[in-house]
């Protein structure tokens, strides 16, 4: 069956409570508000049936509307806390849509923490999706460090333990690639989540991005790398 026969959801889950920096999902980026530059992502899709923002906030309600998104629902205020997990906000969403009579084949969720991912990569991930018969695809990249140079700290921060003996002479090369996910693209059978309430299985694979194109923004300091990076690429595009 193609990609075009499914119905497909992409669900934006965007709460008003940032603490590492506040307004985020709302602040103007690089001209446009954060969150919009993950609606346009996802409205000009070739694939994707409906655009739905998940908010508790009015602003970002009606910014996310502004955009082209709908926002069908508020979203409650136990699910906007900094303990509710992504999931639960996931669960919450099919839960609305099916009661409305809302039969969707895919759900594919998109942080607007994301703005340099593009409508490119959200129809490669689906595409390749579709292509793996998976029950899920998330989106990872290149990881910057291996893991091997990376630990927790005690107390007195000694680093006797810090590195295994094994691998403090190792370079990089020898170590090998690993991935981390990027928060950019997680996409499912709405079937398989709505049951396993879980994006892993033996069907789940790797969507790979690179670097750039998976900035994500917690702080201050990630918000202006992204719109350096942004703005860089505009530039150079122009010249």
């Amino acid at each position: 069956m193609s990609i075009q026969s499914k119905k497909i959801l992409a669900l934006i889950p965007a709460r008003g409570g940032s603490k590492g920096l506040p307004r985020k999902n709302a602040l103007d980026f690089c001209g446009r508000p954060l969150i919009a530059w993950t609606i346009d992502a996802a409205l000009k899709s070739r694939y994707v049936d409906a655009v739905a923002v998940s908010t508790d906030n009015d602003e970002i309600s009606a910014v996310s509307r502004s955009a082209g998104a709908s926002v069908p629902f508020k979203r409650p205020a136990k699910l906007a806390t900094d303990r509710a997990s992504s999931m639960d906000v996931v669960l919450h969403a099919m839960r609305y849509f099916e009661e409305q009579g809302n039969d969707f084949d895919i759900l594919a969720l998109l942080q607007p923490t994301s703005p340099l991912r593009k409508t490119r990569h959200l129809d490669a991930a689906l595409e390749f999706f579709n292509r793996k018969k998976a029950r899920a695809v998330l989106s990872v990249t290149e990881a910057e460090h291996p893991p091997a140079w990376m630990n927790q700290l005690p107390p007195d921060l000694c680093m006797k333990n810090f590195v295994q003996h094994a691998d403090r002479k190792k370079n990089r090369q020898v170590l090998g690639k690993y991935y981390r996910l990027n928060g950019a693209i997680y996409i499912a059978d709405w079937n398989f989540l709505k049951k396993s309430e879980d994006w892993f299985s033996p069907k789940t694979f790797a969507y790979v991005m690179d670097r750039v194109s998976s900035t994500d923004i917690d702080t201050l300091e990630d918000f202006q790398f992204a719109e350096y990076l942004r703005s860089g690429a505009s530039a150079l595009r122009c010249g």
